[in-house]
C-alpha cells in the first residue's frame, strides 16, 4: 500500500497508527521510511484502543501540523489508491467539505462480495440512514476526505463509537454542524490482505450507537454537544 500510494501521481503524505500489532506492521514502516523520508510517518500505541481512537489520534496528529485535507482508507486494498485523488479534488476544487468514497451512489458498486455480505452492508446502509435522516448513502463508508475547518469544527474527544459506528457518528456530526458532503462513486472490492476486525460487539455497537445518537440530537442540543 506504501509503495502504491507513493507512485500515484498526486502527492500524498501517509500516516500509520499502530497498535502494537503483532505482524510486525511498525518495523515494515520503519523500514520503509528510509526510502520515503519527510512523506512516510508511524504513530505507535500501546494495546488494541479501537478504529476510531486511531482515526482521531491521526486527525489531531495532522491538525498539530500544516495539513489541510485528511484521507482515511482501508489499507487491505478494499479502498483503491487510484481514487485518492478524485477524493481530493471533490474537496479542493469542486467544494465538498467532506467527500466520500461511497458504493451505493451512481457508479459505486461492490465487487467479489458474497450475497449475504451485500445485503448486510446495503441494510446497514439503509437503517442508518432512516434513523438519523442523513442523505448520505454510504453512511458506514470508511473511505474518506476531510477538511481541516470540519475537523477543527468537531469536538473530536466527544466522539465517543471506537468500532464501526465511529464512521456513522463521525458524518453525522458532520452534518449537524451545516457542512456539505459530496460522495464519490467507487468501487469497493473484497480485501485482497488481512482479515476482517468485525465482531458481535461492533455491531451490536453500531446498532444501538445509532439509536442512542439519533435520540440525544432530538432530546438535547446535538450541536452544542459537539
Amino acid at each position: 500500500m506504501i509503495d502504491t500510494v507513493f507512485s500515484l501521481d498526486k502527492s500524498f503524505h501517509i500516516l500509520i497508527v499502530d497498535d502494537g500489532s503483532p505482524d510486525g506492521t511498525a518495523e515494515l514502516v520503519k523500514a520503509s521510511q528510509k526510502q520515503y523520508p519527510g512523506t512516510l510517518f508511524l504513530m505507535e500505541r500501546s494495546g488494541k484502543l479501537g478504529l476510531g481512537t486511531a482515526y482521531i489520534a491521526g486527525f489531531e496528529w495532522g491538525l498539530a501540523r500544516s495539513y489541510q485535507y485528511f484521507i482515511e482508507m482501508d489499507a487491505d486494498f478494499s479502498h483503491s489508491p487510484s481514487d485518492l485523488a478524485r477524493l481530493y479534488e471533490a474537496c479542493h476544487t469542486n467544494g465538498a467539505d467532506v467527500s466520500v468514497g461511497s458504493r451505493y451512489v451512481k457508479g459505486g458498486r461492490l465487487e467479489n462480495w458474497p450475497y449475504n455480505r451485500v445485503l448486510l452492508s446495503y441494510g446497514a446502509s439503509m437503517y442508518v440512514r432512516c434513523i438519523t435522516w442523513m442523505q448520505v448513502k454510504d453512511p458506514t463508508a470508511g473511505f474518506v476526505c476531510y477538511t481541516r475547518p470540519v475537523l477543527e469544527a468537531i469536538d473530536l474527544h466527544k466522539i465517543h463509537f471506537v468500532g464501526y459506528a465511529f464512521q456513522i457518528e463521525m458524518k453525522f456530526a458532520t452534518t449537524s454542524l451545516g457542512f456539505k458532503i459530496k460522495e464519490i462513486p467507487i468501487t469497493f472490492t473484497d480485501r485482497l490482505e488481512g482479515s476482517s476486525k468485525m465482531s458481535r460487539g461492533i455491531i451490536k455497537e453500531a446498532i444501538w450507537g445509532v439509536l442512542q445518537m439519533r435520540l440525544l440530537s432530538l432530546c438535547s442540543s446535538y450541536r452544542k454537544r459537539l
